[in-house]
């Protein structure tokens, strides 16, 4: 699965993870992608969009 939205650009990030004695391991946040069938110019094609540009309406599903 990509880690990327093809909309807004929306990927993953990292940090760490700080436990209560404060030792740090690395992390990752990754957006929620999904796989949608979207009509992008016109013809419907296969994207990796961000839940949030779902939500919003960025993009128009083909269903």
């Amino acid at each position: 699965m990509a880690n990327k939205c093809q909309i807004c650009g929306k990927k993953s990030v990292h940090g760490n993870n700080v436990s209560h004695s404060n030792r740090k391991t690395k992390r990752t946040w990754k957006p929620n992608i999904q796989k949608v069938r979207a009509i992008m110019g016109g013809t419907p094609k296969s994207v990796y969009v961000c839940t949030a540009c779902l939500r919003d309406g960025k993009v128009e599903r083909n269903i």
